[in-house]
């Protein structure tokens, strides 16, 4: 498998459909909202959905959530430690970073993607990777309206409760929402984790397809949508223009003051030429 040996630029388009997209634990878990009330999906949030899908893709992932983890190690330490040549040098204080970067970054493909900090307890080595897969935070086009809705519990958590409708609580959604996040892939930071072409595949198809299996009760399946997925391969490892440039190339309005639907008759997508450089469009699925 080669290294990456282009750039790569990315947008997503995503609709929300009576869902919390990313509850913000320090505001009673309401949607994150930013100061001018549009919404917001953190890039944490996403890249925890990414890791999901590439999960379910068979891929070797480091850092997997509790409730979908695939092996049975209860810690990242524990994960760590079941490779033996890490575990050896976790213990060593003279060990190389650098080999220790080498080694779990061909282990774990969110290693050589997103990067990783690998600093545990008892351990002198602390090793710090970077890497090539950068995503921005994710915003709605429009500001959002958030509704919530107070809720009743139906039965009784413990024998001798006198009632069982008297503990109240709220759940929060918005109705409806387009969002939009973008990301990039750097090839020089491609090179030291060993990020390859095929890499950038299975990044790709996890975008197009972020969403599948990742229903709760805050997001009922069918209510969070990939809409397109916009992907740049630049022809150079520095690329033909800035990260900046190339995002700003793609630009949403909404056409109506409270939009419904993401159609032709609520919003109006223009995407710009950039000379030399062809954009791939991708429905979601």
């Amino acid at each position: 498998m080669s290294t990456l040996d282009h750039k790569i630029d990315f947008a997503v388009v995503l609709t929300v459909t009576k869902a919390n997209p990313n509850g913000d634990p320090l505001n009673g878990n309401r949607p994150r909202q930013n100061y001018d009330g549009y919404g917001e999906i953190s890039d944490v949030a996403i890249k925890r959905k990414i890791r999901n899908r590439l999960l379910d893709m068979g891929e070797s992932i480091f850092v997997q959530s509790d409730d979908r983890k695939k092996d049975a190690y209860k810690s990242l330490r524990d994960r760590a430690d079941a490779n033996p040549k890490l575990a050896k040098m976790l213990k060593d204080k003279n060990a190389s970073p650098e080999n220790f970067a080498k080694i779990a970054c061909e282990e774990w493909l969110d290693v050589r993607s997103f990067g990783q900090v690998f600093a545990f307890k008892g351990s002198q080595l602390s090793v710090g990777v970077r890497g090539p897969v950068s995503i921005h935070t994710a915003t709605s086009i429009d500001p959002i309206d958030i509704v919530s809705t107070q809720i009743t519990k139906s039965v009784n958590s413990v024998t001798g409760e006198k009632r069982s409708s008297d503990t109240m609580g709220m759940k929060h959604r918005v109705d409806f929402g387009v969002y939009v996040f973008k990301g990039s892939i750097n090839t020089q930071l491609a090179e030291k984790t060993g990020f390859t072409n095929e890499d950038a595949k299975k990044i790709k198809q996890a975008l197009i397809t972020l969403f599948e299996n990742d229903s709760s009760s805050a997001r009922p399946d069918g209510s969070m949508e990939v809409r397109k997925v916009y992907w740049w391969e630049h022809s150079t490892k520095l690329g033909q223009y800035s990260s900046a440039k190339v995002h700003r190339s793609l630009r949403i309005k909404s056409k109506t003051d409270v939009p419904k639907a993401f159609d032709d008759k609520n919003y109006v997508v223009e995407l710009s030429d950039l000379e030399g450089l062809s954009v791939e469009e991708i429905d979601g699925q």
